[in-house]
This record gives structure tokens, C-alpha cells and sequence, in this order.
């Protein structure tokens, strides 16, 4: 396990019971490097969707359980925050929580000329996503062929 990795799992150990209080959805977790900075970040969410003071009420929280365990290496900005619209499908419950809804699915090549679809979702594995086309026709994709799979959203 990378580093990387071990700290976002261990970030997700001691987050999940202070989200599951509160009643929200831990969504993700991640730990990133931007412009030289490192950030661990926590996505939470909740029906009806996610207010300022619910982000600071998780911080507050877990800023002080960071700094009581202290087990990531160098300094880091904590940000929770609501995960958004555009947010990706990446567990399994995103992808049970978009069943019978609209993607928009991204490939890295070309697949039949075409590297962007719009359908929605049938059926998903730990592999494949297979969507219903407009034209009623099913297209199955291997996740590892996905730059980007996500709710589909018009403005």
C-alpha cells in the first residue's frame, strides 16, 4: 500500500464514525499534491445536500483527531467539503445510488469515433458499466477504458 493510499484509508477510519454521527455519507477521501501543497480532503454529503456549517462541524471534529494521531508525514491542508455535482462514480454505492440515471461517460480512445456517451445505467460489475443509449440499444464499457463516468447534469 502506498503511502498515499495508507493515509486516506486511515483519514477514512477516523472520519466514518464522526460522519455516520452527524447522519451524512462520507462520499471520499483523498490526499493530493496542488502547486506544491499537500491536501487531505473529505468529501461528505446528505440528502438534501451538504451546508457550510456541516463541513466546519466534521473539520472542527476531526482537525483535533489529526492532530491527537498525528500519522501523516510533513505538513498538509484538511478540507471537507461537499463533493458536488460533477462529482465521479468511484464505489460501489455511487454506482448503486445511480441506477436507472443518466451518465456521462468519458473514454480515453476513441470508440467508435466517438470518445463521449450519454445513456443510462443497466448493470455495473467490478469491470464493466453498461449503460441504455437513446436509441434504446445497450453499450458496455470497461471501467479501466473510463477517463471520467458521472451523473449527467443540464444547466
Amino acid at each position: 500500500m502506498s503511502r498515499k493510499e495508507s493515509y486516506e484509508q486511515r483519514t477514512e477510519e477516523l472520519l466514518l464514525p464522526i460522519v455516520e454521527e452527524y447522519h451524512f455519507e462520507l462520499v471520499d477521501v483523498e490526499y493530493v499534491k496542488e502547486g506544491g501543497t499537500w491536501y487531505l480532503r473529505a468529501y461528505i454529503d446528505k440528502e438534501g445536500g451538504i451546508t457550510v456549517d456541516d463541513c466546519e462541524a466534521i473539520s472542527r471534529r476531526m482537525s483535533d483527531l489529526l492532530d491527537e494521531h498525528d500519522f501523516i508525514e510533513g505538513s498538509y491542508v484538511f478540507e471537507v467539503s461537499s463533493p458536488g455535482l460533477g462529482r465521479p462514480l468511484k464505489k460501489e454505492k455511487d454506482y448503486a445510488r445511480s441506477m436507472g440515471k443518466e451518465l456521462e461517460i468519458r473514454t480515453y480512445r476513441p470508440i467508435g469515433k466517438e470518445k463521449e456517451f450519454y445513456g443510462v445505467l443497466t448493470s455495473y460489475d467490478e469491470t464493466t458499466v453498461t449503460i441504455e443509449l437513446e436509441d434504446h440499444t445497450e453499450m458496455t464499457f470497461a471501467k479501466t477504458d473510463l477517463a471520467l463516468i458521472r451523473l449527467a447534469f443540464d444547466f
